[in-house]
């Protein structure tokens, strides 16, 4: 299933087991691991501008996003960065989203960091 096909199946989805057939591939490019996961929303922060290379004008919005596996309370959580058109939308704590999630390391100064890029999210119908 190609990555827009699965973002239009994940947006026309309206039950979680319906969901759950939508999302169950995991996409894998080059360096760069991207998966598809229904989460809740913890919290997300204030957008503000950072600088771009690939912006036209050099800057691109930025805002954070905190998700959270479904189930119990000790589930995984995902700091993640949402940049552009995607960090001006606003979800609300105990947002259930389907979430394009891209997991990439860097190495800087002999220490490595993992940054988890939010792609797509789009909030489920209850």
């Amino acid at each position: 299933m190609s990555k827009n096909n699965l973002r239009l199946s994940a947006q026309i989805c309206t039950d979680y087991q319906l969901m759950y057939l939508c999302i169950r591939n995991l996409i894998i490019a080059g360096n760069k691991q991207m998966e598809v996961k229904i989460l809740k929303v913890v919290r997300q922060g204030e957008t503000f501008s950072v600088q771009s290379k690939q912006s036209e004008n050099g800057q691109i919005q930025k805002c954070n996003i905190v998700l959270k596996e479904l189930g119990g309370k000790f589930e995984n959580e995902y700091v993640c960065a949402m940049l552009g058109n995607l960090a001006a939308c606003r979800f609300y704590e105990g947002d259930v989203v389907v979430a394009t999630l891209r997991f990439s390391t860097h190495e800087y100064q002999g220490q490595t960091f993992q940054e988890i890029l939010a792609t797509d999210i789009v909030k489920v119908n209850k």
